[in-house]
């Protein structure tokens, strides 16, 4: 028998907003709860979305020029909170349960192959919070959806449609992989333009 994991709130926090604010509706027409950050937040709140600001839901504010935004134990552990497992620590300090985590990262690789692109630009462009979304997602796949591309997002928005909100444990959108791709192909892009800077050792 499938086991089905209903998706009551989501956590989006997306660099390429394409079709963000259409998933967003729909979701929202679903009756899920959505958090989001910075221009994401504000994008969905322009349009008339009922969206709490990740800020909003920590008490903690978005800080460094943005650099700090989800690197909270409220977030954390609500994405990585195992249910039925952690229910009373999460509720001793009021996590509330993240059902699905949406984002895409920042554009390294395009950032760096434009020409003129500085050390500064570059650096600025290092994405630390998605990366981690993302494989507190992949940690605990069997209760969180893990959505990183938005050529999914009808696909998902059918599959709720199929199963009265929920999503199939194991359907294609949580596994591990796609996520911890993503991550490794984050990082080979790091790894490739940092290392073009160090000169070769010669040993």
């Amino acid at each position: 028998m499938q086991q089905r994991r209903p998706v009551r709130r989501a956590l989006l926090s997306v660099s390429d907003k394409a079709g963000i604010v259409e998933f967003a509706q729909a979701l929202s027409a679903r009756g899920v709860e959505l958090l989001s950050t910075g221009g994401t937040a504000r994008l969905l709140a322009e349009k008339g979305l009922p969206v709490t600001e990740v800020s909003d839901y920590t008490g903690f504010p978005e800080m460094m020029d943005g650099r700090v935004k989800t690197l909270h134990p409220k977030v954390h552990g609500g994405i990585l909170g195992r249910r039925g497992q952690d229910d009373a620590i999460m509720e001793e300090h009021q996590i509330q349960p993240i059902d699905m985590v949406v984002v895409n990262l920042y554009p390294f690789a395009k950032t760096v192959a434009r020409e003129g692109c500085s050390l500064e630009d570059a650096v600025e462009n290092i994405d630390i919070g998605g990366p981690t979304m993302v494989r507190s997602a992949a940690k605990n796949h069997k209760d969180v959806a893990i959505v990183v591309k938005s050529s999914d997002y009808d696909a998902i928005i059918k599959e709720m449609d199929d199963n009265e909100g929920s999503l199939d444990a194991c359907n294609p959108f949580r596994p591990r992989h796609q996520s911890l791709r993503t991550h490794c192909r984050l990082r080979q892009h790091d790894c490739n333009y940092f290392g073009s800077m160090v000169p070769a050792y010669h040993g």
